[in-house]
């Protein structure tokens, strides 16, 4: 009966499984051999050098080997010519100086001289004496030979050319042996003349066992001296390779040390060669570069000691000042208009004065890492509320109208909210600064991992360099232009310090004449990767961010948009 079909479809299923790990693990070799390669010099050179090496010693041997046995086997051909040729005279002298008169002693003659030159001749492997088959002769007689089986070694070939030329003729033939392997060897034909029988051919079989075993010795001294040779070059290339490189890897080593902020790391030095001095040259720039670090972190330190030092110094004689100011700002209604005016101008700059102050600390904070969070729970509503009502008056007297776009479901984050009320205020301010009295558009936004706040205005706008310096400290895109609104230059700056400082960032893009726009980003908790942030920085994704809200609750994150918009606005 016949198995049903459903029997070998296990072994079919082993036999694929077994495939498909096979090849995984082919792959992955494949891939760890890869890397190897790409990632060792030491290899690469090692294995140029030996293939190349290799490749040479291969190609030398094989020329040897062949010069070598082009040279035995001419000597051997010479020297078995000359044998032959004499035999052959030999044995034409023998056959004029015979008396026979019938077949049996032709036969009996041609057994004698058959037998006589293989005594003679040592080197010959047999002797064969051929009647002709031209019918023209008077009697055949059965061609005598001292082995039987060298008859298939003489080819048709060979008897025509003797017949033809009517002189020495010879041809290479592979012998038989009694193991049944094959050596090479030369046969040597030529034609006699027999009395009664008329003509004949005399074939005389010569082995060169002598010369292969010779030439199959030489080879083996070259594969072996090659195979030596090809391990000797392996390892001279690694011991070099490694003379060179262990240098330059503890360099790379000792480099990353560095980098890493171990300034105290240096190279060991051995010898005086080249790469003695190359070690010392790393050294002397290693302790320079240390040096220069050194000298660089304490003028830091001391730079910032005396930015705090002179901050909280100068604060004493300020309250002074402006408790004197603030006697001459309440009395000014009864000074001249000049003076009334000063007093004023008094009060402002004080006020500047001491904002000045209150950032050179925060600014010193940062810098000596002291600064810290107070983290609460916040609804970035409320935050976002109380500072648009503080910034609105202010955005109202240069024509200005902040326009906010939020969900309508609290936006709630783990953050410090006096810090993130500082840098909403400072972005609105900005945005006031330079949005030439047009609107301003404020959007929160909000996934599963982080929210963002977008300050978007209308005004003069940035180039992408002047981006990339809008948070350095007392930067000002345009040094002409004044500040109109009493900006301490530290405002941006410490803006994206407080970012920072709770895991997040601040983003800026601008274009000249269409207006700028700031992304505040921040964490939902602390710790949390934030990925894509829920706005988007340019004003095409941003627009549609404002047609298609993002529901804060969503675990899928932002409002979905097309692959191909994405792509475009990347």
């Amino acid at each position: 009966m016949n198995a049903p079909a459903g029997r070998h479809r296990p072994w079919r299923e082993r036999a694929v499984r077994t495939t498909i790990r096979a090849s995984r693990w082919l792959r992955r070799r494949t891939r760890v051999a890869l890397r190897t390669w790409r990632h060792s010099l030491r290899l690469r050179v090692a294995a140029t050098t030996v293939a190349v090496g290799s490749l040479a010693l291969v190609l030398l041997a094989a020329v040897l080997a062949d010069q070598v046995r082009d040279g035995l086997f001419d000597q051997a051909r010479d020297q078995v010519l000359a044998d032959a040729a004499s035999r052959a005279e030999q044995a034409q002298q023998q056959f004029d100086s015979a008396t026979v008169s019938n077949v049996q002693d032709v036969q009996q003659l041609g057994d004698d001289v058959v037998s006589t030159l293989q005594q003679s001749s040592l080197d010959a492997a047999g002797v064969l004496l051929l009647p002709s088959p031209d019918p023209s002769s008077s009697v055949l007689i059965q061609a005598p030979a001292t082995d039987n089986s060298l008859r298939a070694v003489i080819h048709d070939e060979l008897r025509e050319q003797v017949r033809a030329e009517q002189f020495q003729q010879w041809q290479s033939v592979a012998l038989p042996t009694s193991n049944g392997a094959v050596v090479p060897g030369i046969a040597v034909g030529a034609p006699v003349t027999m009395p009664v029988a008329g003509e004949n051919e005399l074939y005389i079989v010569y082995s060169l066992a002598s010369e292969q075993a010779q030439l199959d010795l030489l080879q083996r001294v070259l594969a072996v001296g090659a195979g030596s040779l090809v391990v000797l070059l392996l390892v001279m290339a690694w011991y070099l390779t490694r003379q060179v490189l262990d240098p330059v890897q503890q360099a790379a080593r000792t480099a990353e040390r560095l980098a890493d902020g171990h300034l105290t790391e240096r190279m060991q030095v051995r010898g005086h060669d080249e790469l003695a001095s190359l070690g010392s040259s790393f050294n002397e720039m290693a302790a320079s570069l240390q040096d220069q670090i050194e000298r660089l972190a304490e003028l830091s330190r001391m730079q910032q000691r005396f930015v705090s030092d002179v901050s909280h110094e100068l604060r004493t004689p300020l309250s002074t000042v402006r408790m004197a100011a603030e006697v001459l700002y309440q009395a000014r209604e009864s000074f001249p208009p000049s003076q009334a005016r000063s007093a004023e101008l008094l009060q402002n700059q004080l006020d500047r004065f001491e904002n000045l102050l209150v950032d050179l600390l925060e600014i010193s904070r940062f810098d000596a890492g002291a600064a810290v969070l107070d983290v609460e729970v916040l609804d970035l509503h409320l935050v976002l509320d109380r500072v648009v009502a503080l910034t609105g008056p202010l955005a109202a007297e240069r024509g200005s109208h902040i326009l906010v776009h939020a969900p309508a479901d609290p936006v709630t984050v783990d953050a410090d909210a006096r810090r993130v009320e500082r840098v909403l205020r400072n972005l609105l301010v900005n945005a006031v600064e330079h949005g030439e009295g047009n609107d301003i558009d404020v959007t929160l936004a909000a996934h599963h991992t982080a929210v963002s706040v977008l300050v978007r205005d209308h005004g003069i706008g940035m180039t992408p360099v002047q981006a990339e310096h809008v948070f350095d400290r007392f930067w000002r895109a345009d040094p002409a232009r004044a500040r109109t609104l009493g900006g301490t230059g530290l405002g941006l700056a410490i803006a994206l310090e407080d970012a920072r400082l709770h895991g997040g960032g601040l983003d800026a893009w601008g274009t000249p004449g269409e207006g700028a726009a700031f992304r505040l980003t921040l964490p939902r908790r602390a710790g949390l990767e934030i990925g894509e942030p829920p706005l988007a920085l340019w004003p095409e994704r941003a627009e549609a961010d404002l047609d298609h809200p993002v529901d804060p609750s969503d675990p899928a994150g932002p409002a979905a948009v097309p692959q191909w918009e994405q792509e475009e606005s990347t």
